[in-house]
């Protein structure tokens, strides 16, 4: 088929590529001149495990295509994918300006029947507004309305695209419900289902999920938070409960909160909506609370342990992406610990596979950034860690210590185990479980 996908941004982008993979001709427009030169060079603009891979395979063989001019984009597409920014306002509600603003524009180029698919998170109702910006000047005999919410996780998005769980199509046209059927067949040869529904369950189930899984997140956090004053270990009673069919293994590791650009806005955005329905939405309230509360968890201990000593003291700082395997900052923990320690005079000395150049871009000279994970210790007073990268669950402990001043670290994902610890005699804090006293 003949796409194209609105937005180059990581939906956009992921989205494109991988339609490409299967065959597809893609088009993707963005009015950012500056990041669709890059792509056209043969830049990526984000970085995604797998995707690069498949990117040159698909633009050298010319199945995909960037551009800034939306009219040529969509001429000969059969499909148009709206992969628009919906930021969080400062209510939590989501923005559609962009996604609406694209419809009206739309409205007014579409010359033959094109099947419009909201592919960005939006809140329920939107696929109504979309249909009434393109209507504005478009007959309705030319267009459908799609809500094809996506489930990509940072770090493993092209496998979820290529070999999904799940594909969920919101759409009351049948002439749609073909064209969306076709197209993602090769997708689900393994026998994982594409299921159809209505436009607003369409739209509903993609925050109802993500506000689950951080409902789980956060549940933990607050099993982990009660570990520590009982005596319990936190570990001990993940692996209890995970082994239970019904519950399951999955999220259920305690941490210092969930981040990234689709749990926080959409748990909010969720909220939002219950908010304008009257409906007190009391255990999603709690979520949004609790995960506030424990993005400062590790500043708290290193607050506890310092006291006003803290001002002065060089922390390095291991992760600074939200998670592992991505380079996204947006919502990361390791910016409220970063500024929790700026605030208190400390000095912070970071490092992360990938995400240094996005976090420069923040902090600018107020933070310090090394090119390696054993460079942040040199001389510092303790380490933070913050993000679960691969490469720091199996460090050399004899190395680290003599580079720091101190053997103290504040693990906020659990890495090590703590009868390691204690055998090589650090200080060592973690979540949900006891401290390690140096002997």
């Amino acid at each position: 088929m003949n796409i194209a996908v609105v937005g180059t941004g990581y939906v956009g982008l992921v989205s494109g590529t991988c339609f490409a993979e299967t065959g597809n001709h893609v088009i993707c427009v963005d009015n950012n001149a500056e990041k669709v030169a890059k792509l056209q060079r043969g830049g990526l603009t984000i970085y995604e495990p797998g995707l690069e891979v498949l990117f040159e395979r698909n633009t050298k063989q010319g199945r995909l295509h960037f551009t800034t001019d939306l009219a040529a984009a969509i001429k000969n597409a059969k499909i148009i994918f709206l992969a628009l920014p919906t930021p969080p306002g400062e209510d939590g509600s989501a923005d559609l300006s962009y996604v609406l603003g694209v419809a009206e524009q739309l409205g007014k180029i579409i010359t033959d029947y094109k099947v419009i698919v909201d592919k960005s998170t939006v809140p329920v109702g939107t696929a109504e507004k979309v249909h009434a910006a393109l209507a504005k000047n478009l007959s309705p005999d030319l267009f459908d309305v799609v809500s094809n919410p996506e489930f990509l996780r940072e770090g493993v998005a092209v496998e979820d695209f290529l070999k999904p769980d799940r594909v969920v199509i919101g759409t009351s046209s049948e002439r749609a419900k073909e064209i969306m059927q076709r197209l993602y067949e090769p997708y689900v040869r393994q026998g994982n289902p594409i299921i159809f529904m209505d436009e607003r369950s369409a739209e509903l189930t993609k925050y109802a999920g993500n506000s689950y899984l951080a409902m789980r997140i956060s549940f933990m956090n607050e099993i982990a938070n009660l570990c520590e004053l009982v005596g319990a270990d936190v570990d001990n009673v993940r692996k209890g409960i995970g082994s239970d069919r019904r519950i399951g293994p999955r999220f259920l590791f305690p941490g210092v909160g969930y981040g990234g650009s689709c749990f926080p806005k959409d748990v909010q955005a969720l909220g939002k909506t219950a908010q304008e329905y009257n409906y007190d939405f009391r255990i999603l309230n709690s979520v949004m609370s609790v995960n506030y509360k424990q993005r400062y968890a590790l500043a708290d201990k290193m607050k506890d342990f310092y006291g006003a000593e803290l001002k002065g003291k060089k922390i390095a700082l291991w992760g600074l992406a939200f998670k592992p395997n991505t380079d996204d900052i947006r919502e990361a923990p390791a910016i409220y610990t970063i500024d929790e320690l700026l605030k208190a005079g400390a000095e912070v000395v970071a490092y992360d596979p990938e995400a240094m150049e996005n976090i420069a871009r923040m902090y600018g000279n107020r933070i310090k950034l090394v090119e390696d994970q054993y460079g942040a210790l040199e001389g510092a007073d303790a380490l933070a860690i913050v993000t679960e990268w691969s490469v720091f669950r199996t460090p050399d402990f004899e190395a680290m210590a003599n580079q720091m001043r101190s053997k103290v670290i504040f693990d906020g994902r659990n890495l090590y185990h703590l009868e390691t610890m204690e055998e090589t005699g650090w200080y060592y804090a973690s979540i949900g479980r006891r401290t390690v006293y140096k002997k």
